[in-house]
Formats: C-alpha cells, structure tokens, sequence
C-alpha cells in the first residue's frame, strides 16, 4: 500500500511493523465547505487494507471513496483517511443470477460501463454515477425509483467487511445480519467494505421514455408526482428554488421508464454504455457573480419555460445524471463552496415543509440552480437508512458566510417540527441533539458500532460533530 508517492517507505514510518508512508492531503467533502489537512493512505490490496487498519499510527480512519459526500462524512482532521479507490476490481459477473460481485472501490460508471452493453442496469442509482460501491453502501443511496424499489441496501446479496480487529465478516440479511443493517447507510463507521454482490436490473436497451410535466406551483408539483409515480419506474421534479408568490415552487415533473427493444424507433441502438469518466471540466474557480440570485433565476425562468409537457426518449446519462456532463462542476460556487441540505418530510407535512424551506431560502436569497423533488417509499433495511415514505426536497446552498449556518439552524427547525430528517450524506451542519431528534434507531447504531469497533478506530469529522463515534 503506498502512499500517494507511489511506493512503500519504511523510514517513513512511525509504528513498528507499518512500513507505509502517508501523504498529506488537503481534502473536502464535494461542497468544498469543508476542508481539512492530514494524513492519508491509498492501499490497493486487501492485504493492504489490513495492515493500515491494524498498525497505522494515527488513532482514527475515515473512509474516502472518490470524495461525492458533501459533508465533512469523510474527513478526519483528527486522524488519517484511507482512500480506497484502487479497490476497484470486477471480481464476478453471474448473467444468469443476475448479479455481480466487484471490490468497493470500483465506482457505478464502470460498472454502467460494463453492464449496459450486456443489458443489465443497477438496480439503484443516485445522481452520479462517480462514486464508488463502497460509498454508496455506507450512504444506502436512494434513486428516482425509490417508491418502487427502495434503497441500494435492498439490493446487497452480501458483502464483505472487514472489522478494527483485522477479522474479515461475511454479512448479508441472513448472515451476521445486524452488522450488515448498521452497515448499510453507516457511513463507513462500522467497518471497512472490502466486496459487495450485488442484485441487477436486467433492461433491453440503453435508453428512457421521459415524460415531462409542468406544475404552475409547489401544490401542482406535489400533487403530480403522487398521481403520477405509479405510471413509471423512475420519477422526479425539478423545481424553481427562488420562485416567490403564487409561483413558489413551480417545477417541471419528469418520469421514465427503460425501454424494450421493440419499442425502439428505427435508427436507435439497441445496444449502448456510459462513459466512465465525466464530461469537460471547470477549469477555474468560478467568480460569485456567475451564480448569483440574478443569473439563478434567470436560468429557472428559462427551464422552466423549456419545460413545457411532452413525451421523448432520453440517453441513460442525460436522464440519471445530468450534472456529470460537466466535471468539477462544483467550482461553480466559487472558493467559498456550498452546502446541500436535502430534506425528508412525511407525505402529510411535506407541502407545508416544502414551501417553508423554499420560503427560507428565497428570504436569504441562497441561490440554487439545483432543487430537487422526489417521493420515496418503505423505510430500507438500514439503521441510519434515510428515506422513508415520504418526500425528500434536496437544494444546494451557497456559502453565504455568517448567514449559513442560522438558515441552516431555521431549515433544521422546520423538519424537527413536521417529522423530517436529513441525509447524512449531504449534512455539513446540523449537530448531534438535532441528529438524534431524527433519527430514533441511533441507539441501536451505535450499539453494533461498540460491538464491531470497540475501540473507536472507524470515526470522521462529521461522526464527531454529530456523536456518530464515541472517543477519539
């Protein structure tokens, strides 16, 4: 296991038996709010894995897939992060079982990139296909799909962990099955997810039947998108973040459904893949005028204009993840960063949530190109799991600097006081009573997290903030 130096160094090191030099980064969560300075490691073999598990000198290890968690889940200021994006083979693919098994580390683009062509999907995907398993396991991500089938948690046949002692746990919902429920949705903090066997979604062709309707108003949207998820697999509304009157709210629906091969127009391919790596990037920092409340609004007038209802076929990249046409997208906020709060709100408080976050967030003038309305359906396997029956309102949030963290404070009150939560995965500002508010089951997490790792070795920034990890 190297460092980022590229080789072993045993003058470097600073435990008997640890031969590993660490490099030191600064890091920050895809907000790039958070940022911190420290060791970290990049092993490529189990083995590896191990051996920093075991001997490195620093008393905690935070987890880093390839850094899409908005927060500061992982950073670890006071201690190392083990990068784990090497551990990122193909270990089995069973056509006929209609699975696959690969290493954490490998993200869902290559997957999609080798499972298109052979006509499978995954059965869950988030807004990005640039993370890794590992990381999705740890945030049980949810979809577009998520009223129809669940989490990705639902979807993990078994997987592989290994614990703070070195012992390596086989766990599924039938074996060691409480450690696969902490882990599952436990942001890396019960142990290392070293594989994963996976469930797939089988389909004919690469591409998506979109269904887009307008909403004048919050009301509309909301009412649309009950009326509506049951016609499709897949749905989801952009809305108007800044919006104000009778217009709050207002959004274009947009559902799907993967379509057969004899559905397809003459012309289109019955075959296809993604790309494994992201579209151009930002080149520079942007300047904060370029995503101000001016342009902002002016962009949402113009979408949702152009979103007016209609019917057409859409490549799975364009459908499932618009924003990786762009890379570093995110320096689209500038220096100062963002935060994105994103929201779960029962069914029966989710339009007086909804319009009072947005009302928040239009007040301040926190601008947001990105705000995002889903329904989601059974609360998943997973202790710390986020969705449950509902509707989850995610929105980026510029860092509007002493501003920030009272409308985060507000936002937090609203969903205390309606039912709601917040995803761990996005959260970079609530705190610990907050977190414990919305979460009921954090008792039992942090009993299998003692049982699993008895000495605090798995912890970050964040598991600090929010009492996720005890002691170090």
């Amino acid at each position: 296991m190297a460092g980022l130096s590229g080789s072993p160094d045993a003058s470097a090191s600073r435990a008997e038996g640890f031969p590993y030099r660490a490099a030191h980064l600064s890091l920050s969560g895809w907000g790039r709010f958070a940022v911190e300075a420290g060791p970290a490691y990049r092993p490529e073999t189990w083995r590896a894995v191990e051996a920093a598990v075991r001997s490195a000198p620093e008393p905690t290890l935070a987890l880093r897939g390839l850094g899409r968690s908005y927060g500061d889940s992982a950073l670890n200021g006071a201690g190392a992060v083990v990068l784990t994006e090497r551990l990122d083979r193909i270990l089995a693919f069973d056509p006929e079982g209609r699975t696959l098994t690969c290493e954490a580390g490998t993200s869902l683009a290559r997957l999609l990139a080798f499972l298109l062509p052979r006509g499978f999907f995954l059965p869950v995907v988030p807004g990005t296909r640039f993370v890794t398993v590992g990381g999705a396991l740890a945030a049980d991500v949810h979809g577009k799909n998520h009223h129809v089938d669940g989490t990705i948690g639902r979807h993990v046949e078994e997987l592989t962990l290994l614990l703070s002692s070195g012992e390596t746990l086989r766990c599924s919902p039938r074996e060691n099955a409480e450690a696969f429920d902490a882990t599952i949705g436990g942001m890396g903090l019960t142990g290392v997810i070293l594989s994963a066997r996976l469930a797939l979604l089988p389909v004919e062709t690469p591409w998506v039947r979109v269904v887009k309707r307008r909403g004048r108003c919050l009301e509309e949207v909301l009412a649309r998108l009950e009326e509506e998820e049951s016609l499709s697999r897949y749905s989801v509304a952009w809305i108007d973040g800044l919006a104000r009157g009778r217009a709050l709210g207002r959004g274009v629906l947009m559902r799907g459904d993967h379509v057969l091969a004899a559905e397809l127009p003459r012309g289109k391919a019955v075959r296809g893949s993604l790309p494994e790596k992201p579209g151009p990037n930002v080149p520079f920092e942007a300047p904060s005028a370029l995503l101000s409340p001016l342009t902002i609004s002016a962009f949402d007038a113009l979408y949702y204009a152009a979103g007016r209802d209609s019917t057409g076929l859409s490549g799975p990249a364009s459908f499932f993840f618009p924003l990786d046409a762009l890379g570093s997208w995110n320096r689209l906020y500038g220096r100062r960063g963002f935060v994105q709060y994103q929201a779960l709100l029962p069914r029966e408080t989710a339009a007086e949530g909804c319009r009072r976050i947005l009302e928040e967030i239009s007040r301040e003038r926190a601008a947001s190109f990105l705000a995002v309305l889903k329904t989601t359906g059974p609360e998943g396997r997973g202790v710390l799991s986020f969705p449950k029956p509902g509707v989850t309102l995610g929105l980026d949030v510029p860092n509007v600097g002493e501003r920030l963290r009272p409308l985060a404070r507000r936002l937090d009150e609203i969903l205390l006081a309606l039912g709601g939560r917040l995803y761990l995965a996005k959260d970079a500002l609530t705190d610990a009573a907050t977190l414990a508010s919305m979460y009921p089951r954090l008792p039992e997490f942090l009993a299998v997290k003692r049982r699993l790792d008895p000495n605090g070795r798995f912890s970050s920034s964040q598991a600090r903030r929010l009492g996720l990890a005890e002691g170090r």
